[in-house]
């Protein structure tokens, strides 16, 4: 096999030509049909569905056909996100890559590592495969970041005559990931009754500086919510009768993202002092609360141009009320695995559109029986507040397997290179895993990554020294699947 320098330099190509692709999640047509001549190229029989999934075959070494197949599976979109005064059109700009000696960055905006780099690794594989090795499947899935589209439309066929399933969908290339979380995805809607603006002082309220990040994997860091807080100082002038009208509302970047900035548009007679001394207030209250982990909120107000129109007052108050209400950060941690988190939920993103504005609300769990629970009371909570809810398709949970083989092969492999034990353990992140084990329950399954920082925020990097170690382990581990079977086959 290559050295690592060549087996980097290998991967950085392929992420290189991806990130030069827009991929949103949702607008996966460019990207999709890339790698679907990607495929073709090196030869691989390829598929590409309705939802723009891309299945493709590679062939095993000769003498090793009868080994069980070994799907490698990423997904294609990411989730993005600009720093604050960055001009960045995530359906028309590509990633602008940033590297140094240690990360690959973007120049602004997230970097979509997550998950590029798996969708680059599976290429270089593909290109440069281990010998031996069994029969290989790509599958690179699509809207993994907005409810696992991709997956839940995927052919139960393209699973079904597999007997290993790595995906390459995890952040920290020294841990096996054995279970995740499932998710609910829920938003809520207000029809907006419209007024005609009414003349009076505009401003521009904005809530920023925050740390955001992932939902999954940073909702334990005690983090605030802008959104939330935004919500909550709507409520505070309400209650301080400060009379203030709402033009917009606007929060987040990504349902599976705390929101780290949020702004509305509003009109108000009161004097600049009053409407000071309340943002202060709100902002020593949330710094009692989530000053540790989140320091640095800003809270700005700045006269901005007169909107034609604005919210009635009980649009406001029941959208703000919702937000207030419902808890965003951890629910409960794993009584059985010290340190997990068991539920959380996150107010991702807040949109103000021509009749309507609306919220998105992600409730995650280990336990199904609880995100069943989140559909009963979202649907309770919206219809009291005037705030219907819809209500997605449950992503279950990924339960461990005990016992398995998968795991054994990948554990042994990494410390056979790396001269030490890899971590195993159940994430409270999302992964397309639980889906298909669905389709097929007979998968033995696990996930691995290289590791990336920070993901789905403009800090977003990943650490080049983990990329050529995650792919080697790959080789060795089909390596091991392939060797395995044609050991016992000659056996018999």
């Amino acid at each position: 096999m290559a050295n690592d320098n060549e087996i980097l330099e290998s991967v950085l190509a392929e992420f290189e030509k991806l990130a030069a692709i827009p991929r949103p999640s949702g607008h996966e047509e460019a990207v999709s049909n890339y790698l679907k001549e990607a495929f073709a190229a090196l030869g691989c029989p390829v598929t590409q569905d309705a939802a723009n999934n891309i299945i493709a075959d590679l062939a095993a070494t000769p003498g090793y056909e009868e080994t069980p197949r070994t799907i490698l599976q990423s997904h294609m979109d990411m989730v993005c996100v600009a720093a604050d005064g960055i001009r960045y059109d995530p359906e028309k700009d590509p990633i602008r890559l940033v590297r140094d000696s240690e990360y690959l960055r973007a120049e602004g905006t997230s970097l979509g590592s997550d998950d590029g780099i798996g969708v680059a690794e599976i290429l270089s594989l593909f290109r440069n495969p281990p010998e031996p090795h069994g029969p290989l499947r790509a599958i690179i899935t699509t809207e993994e970041e907005t409810g696992m589209g991709g997956a839940i439309m995927l052919d139960a066929k393209h699973v079904a005559d597999a007997a290993f399933y790595l995906n390459c969908d995890s952040e920290e290339d020294d841990l096996l990931t054995v279970g995740s979380a499932g998710g609910l995805d829920v938003s809520f809607s207000r029809p907006v009754r419209w007024q005609p603006a009414v003349k009076m002082p505009v401003w521009r309220l904005t809530v920023a500086g925050l740390r955001g990040g992932h939902s999954g994997e940073r909702i334990n860091d005690g983090r605030g919510n802008a959104i939330q807080f935004l919500a909550d100082l709507l409520t505070d002038f309400a209650t301080a009768d400060i009379p203030v009208f709402v033009a917009s509302l606007t929060g987040g970047t990504a349902i599976n993202a705390i929101p780290a900035t949020a702004e509305a548009v509003i009109l108000t007679m009161e004097p600049e002092k009053d409407l000071r001394q309340a943002m202060k207030r709100r902002r020593d209250r949330f710094l009692a609360a989530f000053g540790a982990a989140d320091p640095d909120l800003t809270v700005t107000i700045a006269p901005t141009e007169r909107p034609s129109r604005m919210m009635s007052q009980a649009d406001v108050k029941a959208v703000a009320g919702l937000i207030s209400v419902l808890h965003s950060g951890v629910f409960a941690m794993s009584p059985a695995l010290p340190g997990l988190v068991e539920t959380s939920a996150n107010i991702g993103l807040l949109r103000t559109e021509e009749d309507r504005v609306w919220f998105s609300y992600y409730p995650r769990s280990c336990v199904n029986e609880k995100l069943a629970a989140f559909q009963r009371t979202s649907a309770v909570l919206g219809e009291q507040f005037g705030c219907p809810a819809r209500i997605g398709i449950p992503s279950p949970a990924w339960q461990e397997r005990p016992g398995s083989r998968l795991a054994k092969l990948v554990t042994a492999e990494f410390e056979r290179q790396r001269g030490k034990k890899m971590r195993v353990a159940s994430l409270h992140v999302g992964l397309e895993c639980s889906f298909m084990l669905k389709k097929n329950p007979g998968l033995d399954v696990v996930s691995i990554g290289a590791t990336t920082l920070d993901i789905h925020s403009p800090q977003e990097r990943l650490v080049l020294a983990t990329v050529a170690p995650q792919v080697r382990l790959i080789a060795g581990t089909l390596r091991r699947i392939a060797e395995m079977v044609k050991a016992a086959t000659e056996l018999a």
